[in-house]
């Protein structure tokens, strides 16, 4: 990897930005992973273009990840350069009743600027804490609300060439944790979103409400990527879960929650290894008694680790 961290600096990389070797386990939710050989934290849309091009130039592979919070990496890590978009590039500005977010801007940061500007539309979506870039992609939702509801346009860049392309319309393709970004092979680099000016007290009273209840439900107090598993359709995951009695089943320190059984918790010691089998175990149960298979929502990276 010395070539690809040569050529990231001679791109105009500062070498404190290169990080070899990196944890994924630092970059996570789930707090488990291998490392990536190269990790560079991307700050604009010019610099996933740099750094892309880096990589080709060495003949290694690069992945793109957000915050890394539905996201669960292998203990072999991830080979080549990891391109992390997140707080460096965060930025979020109002043009009229649209708030327009850099792609590394969480959803929190981004609910908490249109409450900020009187403007409606995010309240619900305040509680997941992926980025707006990582967001859009797989169209998150929570609490009746996703951000098909509220997306207007999406700027990005083609993998292929490194050419911008934009969706909007139709052609953003949302479906249930889809869009048609997820098939283009591009990397979102900015989010329009269009909200609707509102009563700010209103807002705020929406904002605490869904906090207090994910505080009260979900496993918030343990490492997790959140809902482990699509909602099937006619079928709640959660509860086909519970039903089939795994609520609290554990493999090493991975545990369904006690507390939410749609969610895999890391209880402090949990490998990559613990967290797929106990998905497989999960899966092959809820198929046999239910008929229903269970796809996972969270993404899953990297090699297995070396023997």
């Amino acid at each position: 990897m010395d070539a690809l961290i040569r050529s990231l600096v001679q791109s105009g990389f500062a070498p404190e930005r290169i990080l070899p070797r990196a944890p994924m386990s630092r970059y996570t939710t789930f707090r488990v992973g291998g490392e990536a050989d190269v990790l560079v934290n991307i700050a604009s849309a010019e610099e996933v273009g740099v750094a892309l091009r880096a990589a080709r130039r060495c003949g290694v592979p690069a992945t793109v990840i957000g915050n890394g919070s539905n996201l669960l990496v292998r203990d072999g890590g991830i080979r080549g350069l990891v391109l992390r978009i997140a707080s460096p590039f965060s930025c979020i500005r109002r043009e009229g009743d649209c708030l327009v977010a850099q792609a590394g801007a969480t959803l929190g940061a981004c609910a908490q600027a249109a409450l900020r500007e009187g403007l409606s539309g995010l309240a619900e979506l305040a509680g997941i804490p992926g980025t707006i870039g990582g967001g859009v992609i797989m169209n998150a939702g929570a609490y009746g609300g996703e951000l098909a509801d509220v997306v207007r346009q999406v700027q990005t860049l083609a993998l292929s060439d490194l050419r911008p392309l934009s969706f909007e319309g139709d052609a953003l393709g949302f479906a249930y944790r889809r869009s048609a970004m997820m098939d283009a092979r591009v990397v979102v680099t900015e989010v329009t979103l269009q909200l609707a000016p509102g009563d700010p007290q209103a807002i705020r009273a929406r904002m605490d409400a869904l906090a207090a209840a994910r505080r009260d439900k979900q496993p918030l107090e343990y490492p997790s990527a959140g809902s482990t598993f699509k909602r099937p359709e006619g079928f709640f995951a959660a509860r086909l879960i519970d039903e089939c009695g795994l609520r609290g089943l554990r493999v090493g320190d991975a545990q369904v929650s006690e507390k939410h059984a749609g969610f895999i918790v890391n209880l402090g010691h949990a490998t990559a290894a613990d967290i797929l089998a106990l998905m497989q175990a999960v899966k092959e149960r809820v198929y046999s008694e239910t008929g229903v298979t269970l796809e996972p929502e969270v993404r899953i990276l990297g090699e297995d680790a070396r023997a």
